[in-house]
């Protein structure tokens, strides 16, 4: 019998505000005891709820089992910016733009965002939290505009469309004039993340899907045909397991040292009241993305969405043992008031409500971890920090390898090379955290 016990637990700092301002969820009871699935899936965020939603499209009469650490949308889930993003995004990049494949990848990214669409219309999840609204790159400086025309000529050569903002524009959209310019591109979904994998999580459970909350998988092992997936007070036997869990695939014994794992921050203001919404002006909802990849996002939701609120991302920290510290969330969220403020002086002063840490993963050439690791094993992980439409496609493309399905998502995923090997510690932690503050550094403005 093949066994391997689970290394590394999630664990998260701060609250997952998304999910917070929406209010209690219903609760799905931990697993108990012992039982039997055709599928069991690990993981319970967006590549893990888009699994078991194609599972159940291509096997409608299969047992599947979600199995999730902590609770729905507590996660990476709840904690990411929203921004489902159909075009090149490449975060290693000076301007987004990637490789050669932009086509091949703006063609899959929006199968993953007509799929999370064909989703929400077949699960009745609210439509403010899946908005086709289109995001801008913000740019504060010659350097940063000089990015986006860049990118603008680059999506001109891919034949996709863009409208350039000049500062009034851009002030008359976010109520701010730290903003020279933008560029508005209008494929990207404008998520409420928690409101939309909450609504998926309760559809699947329509479906039949049985989901358990709190219950982490602590290890997994091969006997004969069938797996046993071992959670804290109970397992499940499955024939076949899939792990979509991002970062923490290294957890369970798979591609060490060949992981990034990533911590990034957020904060997000309290309720603005009238006297706040007066002062601050612009629009009532928008997205804005850096110019600069190290730059700020920045993101302004209605009540529809849980509230007139912004939110502020920025900072990074690398951490191969998958743990940050509280001061290393504290820091962070001193900075992002700061880059509120600059952004908002007519708001100067208005303390944040909420700060959180969010983990995600990435490799250093870029590609994901979807294939077969073993005999009725698959992963569906690794979403070089975009979580939302790269997890989407790896969930599907796992269950469809799970399935026997072929598609453009599985050919595309599995002809991948290997992530590439990190440098070893402590030069690999020590000098990526370095690199990380001389980039935050240079985009401090962005």
């Amino acid at each position: 019998m093949k066994r391997t016990h689970v290394n590394c637990l999630p664990a998260f700092h701060g609250p997952a505000a998304w999910n917070a301002i929406l209010g209690p969820a219903p609760e799905h009871r931990p697993l108990q005891g012992s039982r039997t699935a055709d599928v069991v899936i690990v993981g319970a965020g967006f590549a893990g709820l888009s699994s078991a939603r194609r599972v159940h499209q291509l096997e409608p009469q299969a047992s599947i089992v979600v199995l999730e650490a902590g609770r729905i949308a507590e996660g990476s889930a709840g904690r990411n910016s929203g921004f489902m993003i159909d075009l090149p995004h490449e975060l290693t990049s000076d301007n987004y733009a990637g490789a050669n494949d932009d086509r091949v990848m703006i063609a899959l990214n929006r199968q993953a965002i007509e799929f999370a669409d064909e989703a929400a219309a077949d699960y009745q999840i609210d439509s403010n939290f899946f908005d086709r609204a289109g995001k801008v790159n913000g740019a504060a400086s010659e350097v940063a505009n000089d990015h986006n025309e860049s990118y603008a000529a680059h999506l001109t050569s891919l034949g996709e469309p863009s409208e350039m903002l000049d500062a009034q524009s851009m002030h008359d959209l976010t109520g701010s004039r730290h903003y020279h310019s933008g560029l508005y591109t209008p494929g990207t979904v404008m998520l409420q993340p928690a409101g939309y994998i909450r609504g998926l999580a309760s559809g699947l459970k329509r479906d039949g899907v049985m989901i358990h909350e709190h219950s982490p998988v602590i290890a997994l092992g091969r006997e004969g045909d069938t797996w046993r997936v071992q959670s804290k007070e109970g397992y499940v036997s499955a024939g076949r397991v899939i792990l979509t869990v991002n970062g923490h695939l290294e957890s369970f014994g798979f591609e060490k040292g060949r992981l990034m794992q990533l911590f990034l921050y957020a904060v997000m203001t309290p309720e603005l009241d009238a006297d706040a919404i007066s002062k601050l002006g612009g629009k009532n909802r928008w997205g804005i993305t850096p110019s600069d990849p190290m730059g700020t996002t920045m993101r302004r939701i209605d009540t529809s969405q849980g509230g007139n609120r912004i939110v502020t991302r920025t900072c990074a920290t690398l951490a191969p043992n998958r743990r940050i510290s509280p001061k290393q969330v504290d820091r962070s969220a001193h900075v992002m008031q700061q880059k509120f403020e600059a952004r908002f002086p007519q708001l100067k002063g208005l303390k944040m409500e909420y700060a959180w840490a969010g983990h995600l993963c990435l490799t250093l050439n870029g590609v994901s971890v979807m294939r077969k690791l073993d005999d009725g094993l698959y992963s569906g992980c690794v979403q070089n920090g975009l979580g939302t439409a790269r997890g989407t496609l790896t969930g599907i493309g796992a269950a469809e390898l799970a399935c026997g399905t072929t598609s453009d998502i599985t050919r595309h995923f599995t002809a991948e090379v290997k992530p590439k090997r990190l440098p070893p510690q402590p030069f690999q932690q020590v000098g990526a955290n370095a690199i990380l503050r001389y980039k935050e550094w240079r985009a401090r403005h962005e």
